[in-house]
Formats: structure tokens, C-alpha cells, sequence
């Protein structure tokens, strides 16, 4: 009798998994690939040649991070016929990729923002809020660099420091909590491979994480400025 409810609920699960994310899982909407990209940045260039230089965003804060500042209102493009409908990669079309432009004022660029980061940041966020509901700061432990602390991970019933999967180089990036209690990502791994591998003019005081996009795809969503000091990343507030 257990083993045939065993049976039951494994294809049961099956069936829902296939039935919750059937368009999550197909290749078209995992990578956003050069054609996709290329057909927004035209589309994006069209509309604001057309609207006498605005651009087809959605309304942010102003105090919203620049890399996050700026997502692309496919809908506005759709209303000037410039696409058809969203990218097949885009969280509007089934995908795990949010649309943004940045140097929005003299060269707007079409990148995406992994949204699997926001999904992990908002888990940890439940976890950090649930342990300040009874403490009066959020769970400090050791000082990174100025107003950037590690999480003490114990104190919100984790068994290691929480990490993200990088959208460049699929290594594991730590997560820390600025002196607010804000989340952030930390990219120097990908910044130092990428200052490495790329001729570029960086220098001191300068916000390095624009050779992230230059060279990819991605923009370093939920971080804070970066700049180089001998040859390596830190951050800003160090410099």
C-alpha cells in the first residue's frame, strides 16, 4: 500500500513540476542570446529617435541602484511596432532575465538582470527580517570593509555563509549587509578575473563594474561601486 502512494505522489509531483514551469524550463528562455539582445538594443534606439529622446522604461525610484534603475517597458515597443512581443528569455515571456538599459543619457545599452538573484536575496531577506522582528540590529558578524559586514549566518539558522551563483563565471559570490541592513552581492572575484583578462584605463576612484557589462551580457545587480587599488578590486568606500 506505501509503495503504490509512493508511486502516486512521485508522478504527481512530476506532473505539477512540468505543469508550473513548462515555459521556465525550455532552452529559448535560460540564456539571453546575442539575437535577442541585439533585437531590443535596435528596437530601444528606434523608440528614442521616435519619442524625441525618451526611452521605453518603467518608472523607478530615483534613489533605485543604476544597474536596476532602468527596466525596458516591452509594452512600449509593442504600441510602436518595434517587436512583436518580449524576448523568450524575458521574466514577461516566461524567462529568468529582466531587461534593463544603462548609460541610459549618452549611450543607452540593452544588458539583463538575472532574476534568480533577486529570488535568493528576497529568501535571505525573510530570514534577516524574521531575526530582526526580536533584535534590535540586523545580524552584524565580521567588518568586510567600511559600513560592509559579513552575516552572521547562525543567527538567521543558516549552516554556511549565504551565496549566489555568479551570472559570469558561475562561481559562488558572498553576500554581505551594509551599515543600513541593506543586502548586496559581492563581484571582486568577477572583477578581478575580468581586470585581468581585458585591456582597459581603470584607475583609482573610478566605478569598475562597468567592465563587467562591457564584456557581458549581465549587469552586477544589487551591488555597490567597486574601483581598483593596485591592480585589484575593492570597494569604493576603501579608495
Amino acid at each position: 500500500m506505501n509503495y503504490v502512494r509512493l508511486i502516486v505522489l512521485s508522478l504527481t509531483l512530476l506532473l505539477l513540476s512540468g505543469c508550473l514551469y513548462p515555459e521556465n524550463r525550455l532552452s529559448k528562455n535560460q540564456v539571453p542570446n546575442e539575437t535577442q539582445l541585439e533585437m531590443i538594443q535596435e528596437a530601444v534606439l528606434k523608440y528614442k529617435e521616435a519619442e524625441q529622446g525618451l526611452l521605453p522604461i518603467k518608472t523607478k525610484d530615483q534613489d533605485t541602484p543604476i544597474f536596476q534603475k532602468y527596466p525596458i517597458d516591452f509594452s512600449k515597443l509593442k504600441e510602436k511596432n518595434l517587436i512583436t512581443e518580449a524576448p523568450g528569455s524575458a521574466f514577461e515571456n516566461g524567462g529568468i532575465y529582466q531587461y534593463v538599459i544603462i548609460r541610459p543619457d549618452d549611450q543607452p545599452t540593452v544588458k539583463v538582470l538575472d532574476l534568480r538573484l533577486a529570488e535568493e536575496l528576497r529568501s535571505l531577506k525573510y530570514r534577516i527580517d524574521a531575526y530582526r522582528s526580536e533584535n534590535k540590529y540586523p545580524p552584524f558578524d565580521t567588518q568586510i570593509s567600511k559600513g560592509i559586514y559579513d552575516i552572521d549566518h547562525k543567527k538567521i539558522g543558516m549552516d554556511s555563509p549565504p551565496t549566489v551563483t555568479s551570472p559570469y563565471s558561475q562561481k559562488l559570490l558572498p553576500i554581505y549587509l551594509d551599515s543600513e541592513g541593506n543586502l548586496l552581492i559581492d563581484y571582486r572575484k568577477d572583477l578581478y578575473q575580468f581586470l585581468q583578462e581585458y585591456d582597459h584605463d581603470y584607475k583609482n576612484g573610478d566605478d569598475i563594474r562597468y567592465l563587467l557589462v562591457d564584456h557581458a551580457p549581465f549587469v552586477p545587480a544589487y551591488s555597490i561601486p567597486y574601483t581598483v587599488k593596485d591592480g585589484e578590486p575593492v570597494f569604493m568606500p576603501e579608495a
